[in-house]
């Protein structure tokens, strides 16, 4: 029988599911005298109707090292979920005109049957869908844990609106004025919004991060998100009135280079800066301007005169007080000095504006250009001129400290985080606003706050919510002392649920409490987290942030929930589209002719590596590819195409290469004519071939230490190099290839544990022990030696490198090919180069035939 995958994987999935092989107890006694391992999956939106060819990639390398792990004799935490609420099902079932919650359910059915096919040794007795109420209903319960701990707050505050979605937005979903999913403008309003105050755990956010075995990449965009800022708060005199303008700066060593001043048009003394003189300006400024939010800096970046001026602390100068759009009331304090000698944005901003600009750097009149080193002079710096920056930056502090004119401050571009949405799809508050102002929270025992159904579910786009049209009963609330009480109309954002899912895997069926305590202390915190980078000051930050709440709270027993994070490369793949932007599925190019597209109608196809995309027409579907090849060819091409962390091309021709890889490891073992072991497979002792011992010595290390490098690639490469040896010899000990197995077997799972039934083996393969080297067999006393007959090479040897020259030329003459040549001539001498060649020279020359 050939290799036949679409009879091999589903057996091996139905055993494995029938056996709970990969169910973990949730009895304490019996797993805390074991190691453990935790490794996770960042799990999946259920808003597309599949997965494509990119998301199995991180999945087979976390499955890789689960199997490896278990095989290691560690109990292993290996779950997998479903991220349902939020803004992306949303979008999915308004565009299909369906409900959120069948589009959810349908899509997770697929997802679920797609992950199956692979293989993946989930215990899927730990699912967990963010929708569920029996899920939610602990969400719930962490916001109320917020709620008393004083961080989570109602509030009128600037917020990110975006008019096509209805909805407010965090400042890490919004980038230069849109939304980053789906490029749909923002504008800033001010409206009264639940937040979360992740501003006081700023310190230990950035901190803890050296205690993390994190790409370095993702560790610094958190801290420049967090953006600790060490400066001064120097107060600004208002011209006319009672007042100052506090403004921070971190670089007050450039104090006498400030000509002007920047307000928000958000800030409250605003309306008493502005002049009457300039009132209809300004006013008609910030009606043009208002779209523009959190921007940075473009050159066309515009500004109004507010008509009123500060003073200069030190020199008692007025400074003009401008509104721009490149400050908004989340810039620091909503207020910033212009200090156009120093500053590129400030520069081009004064430049426009015909705004005077003081160098106040010796030397180095494009300094605004380039990056400074620190050591740079002062000059029209009054009592700064001649300190380079360090030394000016510690006297100014000083003296604005011991004058008055300002405070030494620490400041954190972090915001708060904007926890409520006003859309359908989401967790419900368990909040209760009285009549009277005050607000009640819902009990725990009177936990989930259901989400009502909602058929016409679709935004309102304005400051009413869907939930206002759930039924009144729901919406109002009597108590028993006579108070009416109306719920909490928002929902909370698709973050809310994925911040602690981590946690409820430990203990999915508990009814009375998010997780056991002391299951928690055993597994936590997660040992490796593979998931994509695009996650860096969202879901990886709110996690922490909360993992650090229930910290506090003394309900987990670490401070970071995530040991070690590694991000998976992504994978791309071709896009066929012609030259006026239409694309096309690979399969209609293929089969058109190319002169349909530039005779007939003067088309052209053009080709590009991008992102997989539906709107692309280039995503490819696993379930076509395990159907042809199956799932352990795709898997090991996935784990084979480069480095993980590296972006990758997806090519056909790849996963084939890997198909006749599994071939040739089927047919090592078995005899395809008539179904049975291969005849070369004998019951001697390993050792005794000592060539073959060595190497599988040295498969087991490098496979050993490259899958727990996450290098899958190199361990791939190894185990390939084995197969060809072994293929070559005419015969091979069953326990080396059992051996072998073992190594396959985290890879390629499915053929693993059949061909490792078929060698007679009766229990699971999966359920085994994962092999140790000999490391006095991986010194490597094997080499490779060129053999010549006058000069010309004829064929190679491998011989060890232990043997003296005269056994290595017996072996050498003994060879058919040096035989067939040299037994018509006479050897005239035998030139020998240890480690590198023989060269036999006859006293007759010869053709190589």
């Amino acid at each position: 029988m050939n290799y036949n995958h679409a009879n091999i994987e589903p057996k091996w999935q139905k055993i494995w599911n029938k056996k709970k092989i990969f169910n973990v107890t949730q009895n304490i006694s019996k797993l805390i005298n074991t190691p453990k391992y935790y490794i996770l999956d960042m799990f999946p939106y259920p808003s597309a109707d599949g997965l494509h060819i990119g998301h199995p990639e991180g999945y087979s390398a976390s499955d890789t090292i689960a199997r490896m792990k278990r095989l290691q004799g560690y109990n292993v935490m290996h779950p997998i979920g479903w991220d349902g609420f939020g803004l992306p099902t949303e979008r999915a079932a308004i565009n299909k005109n369906n409900h959120p919650a069948k589009i959810t359910k349908q899509n997770i059915n697929n997802f679920k049957h797609q992950l199956k096919r692979l293989g993946f040794s989930y215990d899927w007795s730990r699912e967990i869908n963010t929708t569920d109420p029996n899920y939610y209903k602990w969400t719930q319960w962490m916001f109320l844990q917020l709620y008393k701990k004083g961080l989570a707050y109602l509030d009128n505050v600037p917020v990110n609106w975006c008019s096509s979605l209805g909805t407010v937005l965090s400042n890490e979903e919004v980038k230069n004025g849109v939304y980053i999913e789906t490029g749909d403008k923002v504008e800033q309003r001010i409206m009264k919004q639940w937040m979360i105050k992740i501003t006081n755990y700023a310190e230990r956010l950035i901190n803890d991060l050296d205690e993390l075995d994190w790409p370095t990449g993702i560790k610094e965009m958190q801290r420049n998100w967090i953006g600790k800022s060490t400066g001064v708060t120097i107060n600004f005199l208002l011209e006319k009135l009672n007042t100052t303008l506090n403004i921070f700066t971190n670089q007050p060593e450039t104090i006498f280079g400030i000509t002007y001043c920047l307000i928000s048009t958000k800030h409250k003394l605003l309306n008493k800066i502005i002049t009457k003189k300039q009132k209809n300006e300004v006013n008609k400024y910030i009606k043009s301007n208002k779209m523009q939010i959190n921007t940075n800096y473009y050159k066309d970046n515009t500004g109004v005169f507010s008509g009123s001026f500060a003073f200069h602390p030190i020199t008692k100068l007025k400074v003009p007080i401008w509104i721009s759009n490149y400050i908004t009331n989340d810039y620091e304090t909503g207020v910033t000095i212009g200090v156009p000698g120093n500053n590129k944005r400030d520069y081009e901003f004064a430049k426009k504006f015909k705004i005077p600009i003081i160098q106040i750097i010796d030397k180095v009149n494009n300094v605004i250009h380039q990056q400074k080193t620190g050591e740079e002079k002062l000059i029209n710096s009054k009592f700064l001129n001649n300190l380079n920056i360090l030394q000016a930056n510690n006297k100014i502090v000083s003296y604005l400290e011991n004058n008055k004119h300002g405070k030494r401050t620490i400041k954190y571009k972090l915001k708060d985080w904007l926890f409520s949405r006003q859309r359908y799809w989401g967790e419900p508050f368990p909040i209760i606003h009285l009549t009277d102002g005050t607000i009640r929270t819902i009990k725990t025992k009177d936990l989930p706050v259901k989400l009502p159904i909602i058929n016409n579910y679709k935004p309102i786009f304005n400051s009413t919510t869907p939930l206002s049209k759930a039924n009144k009963n729901w919406i109002k609330i009597k108590y028993d002392d006579g108070k009416i009480g109306y719920r909490e109309l928002n929902t909370m954002p698709q973050w809310a649920g994925s911040c602690w899912y981590y946690l409820r895997y430990l203990d999915p069926k508990n009814n009375k409490e998010p997780f056991s305590k002391k299951l928690e202390t055993y597994w936590m915190p997660v040992d490796l987290y593979i998931g994509g980078a695009e996650h860096a000051v969202s879901h990886l930050l709110y996690t922490r942030f909360l993992h650090k709440v229930l910290y506090d709270c003394e309900l987990v027993s670490t401070k970071e929930p995530f040991k070690k994070l590694f991000n998976q490369g992504m994978i791309l793949s071709n896009s066929y589209k012609d030259n006026t932007g239409k694309y096309y599925k690979s399969n209609d190019v293929e089969q058109r002719n190319k002169r349909f597209f530039t005779k007939k109608t003067g088309l052209t196809i053009i080709t590009k590596i991008e992102k997989m995309s539906k709107s692309k027409l280039n995503v490819i579907n696993p379930d076509d590819i395990i159907e042809k090849y199956g799932a352990d060819a795709l898997r090991l091409y996935e784990l084979f195409m480069g480095p993980l962390e590296q972006v990758k091309i997806w090519k056909i021709k790849g996963i084939s290469g890997m198909y006749r890889f599994l071939k040739r490891v089927w047919k090592l073992i078995i005899n395809e004519r008539n179904n049975t072991l291969s005849t070369k497979i004998n019951n001697d002792v390993g050792e005794k071939d000592k060539f073959m011992w060595s190497l599988l010595q040295k498969t087991i290390k490098k496979v050993t230490n490259d899958t727990e490098c996450l290098h899958f690639n190199t361990a791939i490469s190894q185990m390939m190099i084995f197969v060809n040896e072994a293929i070559m010899k005419e015969q091979i000990s069953k326990q080396t290839i059992n051996i072998f197995l073992k190594l396959l077997l985290p890879y390629a799972p499915h053929i693993s544990e059949e061909l490792w039934q078929r060698l007679g083996n009766k229990e699971i393969l999966s359920l085994d022990n994962w092999p140790k080297y000999d490391n006095k067999y991986c010194i490597d006393n094997i080499t490779t030696l060129v053999i010549q007959i006058n000069g010309k090479k004829i064929d190679t040897i491998k011989i060890n490198k232990k043997f003296i020259e005269s056994e290595i030329k017996s072996l050498i003459l003994q060879k058919d090919t040096v035989k067939k040549i040299i037994n018509k001539n006479k050897i005239k001498n035998i030139i020998f180069v240890p480690n590198k060649v023989i060269n036999i020279v006859t006293k007759l020359e010869f053709s190589k035939q």
